[in-house]
């Protein structure tokens, strides 16, 4: 159980409704259904409204012809409303390419690091789920064994070689991100080699095969700055549609605090107080990840309330 008051793309309330999914006729009775709503995929981009609020929207004629539609579940109708205890369909719609777009009362696209922070915790859940679906399905059109082209089935969680009848199964690629401290509870923080100067966030790396969660916390620690920890607890995870992961929060302490970087990995980290991260805000020296990350959830955490806000340039 997540110890964070709330952490974007974990938090909604969405049925998944698997056992659905293997009727044959859901997509099409679903497309057929006013009450369904539907999330418009096109690359990485959703549509949006003129107001650029994510487009949830009945669906068209032209959906039944889309490249890919996936049942994504169902979300309980408001309480207090005049349908309270009921559900209602969610399906995400990925157009072709001759599809008109976009429909009435929509406006643009808009990825969702831009959508993210104006979501509710339903919503976001559903777009999360929807880009990393649409990430799988785009990166496995051909199948592993035979190399023939796959197709969607079970209303798009599964991909099927017709020629070998094989499944594949959406892939989720498993990371830790950890929040390691010194026992002056200062926070390490460091730069990747693509991020440009001021931006750092906590250490983070995918687990190896054969690895636990915990031994994947040292191995990344270890193999970035060189120091050992302890004290290895789960705090929080997150979903991370960029393209299919799942951020598994840590804490750490640390053993020593000499430093030693791996330059290929990390070329800046330094040990940070709270008072260093307000001073290092204020001179425009550090920029935090962005708010809907588990990431930022970490580092607030450890600061005890949200982050000051960033200058503006």
């Amino acid at each position: 159980m997540s110890r964070l008051n709330a952490v974007t793309f974990a938090d909604g309330a969405v049925d998944r409704a698997a056992h659905r999914r293997s009727d044959p006729e859901l997509i099409r009775r679903l497309l057929a259904d006013p009450a369904t709503r539907v999330i418009e995929l096109v690359g990485d981009e959703f549509t949006v409204t003129g107001r650029h609020d994510l487009a949830v929207r009945a669906p068209a004629p032209d959906d039944a012809d889309a490249e890919l539609v996936v049942f994504l579940g169902e979300v309980a109708t408001t309480e207090g409303s005049a349908h309270a205890g009921a559900s209602t369909a969610y399906l995400l719609v990925v157009p072709s390419s001759a599809a008109p777009s976009p429909h009435r009362g929509q406006a643009g696209r808009a990825g969702l690091r831009d959508l993210a922070g104006a979501l509710d915790p339903d919503t976001a859940a559903l777009v999360a789920t929807s880009l990393g679906l649409a990430n799988w399905h785009r990166s496995h059109q051909r199948c592993s064994r035979c190399g023939a082209p796959t197709e969607p089935v079970l209303a798009g969680w599964i991909r099927r070689c017709p020629e070998d009848g094989s499944d594949h199964y959406p892939r989720t690629d498993i990371a830790v991100i950890m929040a390691v401290t010194d026992d002056a509870d200062r926070l390490l923080l460091g730069r990747a080699p693509a991020w440009p100067p001021g931006r750092m966030s906590v250490l983070a790396g995918f687990v190896e095969p054969g690895e636990t969660l915990e031994q994947a916390v040292a191995r990344e620690v270890r193999e970035e700055v060189g120091i050992e920890v302890r004290d290895v607890e789960y705090v929080a995870d997150q979903p991370w549609p960029f393209p299919s992961s799942l951020m598994i929060g840590f804490t750490a302490r640390a053993v020593q605090t000499d430093l030693v970087l791996d330059r290929v990995e990390i070329v800046e980290a330094r040990w940070v107080s709270r008072d260093d991260v307000r001073d290092l805000i204020a001179r425009g020296e550090y920029r935090p990840s962005p708010g809907f990350s588990i990431s930022r959830a970490l580092v607030e955490d450890w600061f005890g309330g949200p982050l000051p806000s960033v200058p503006v340039s």
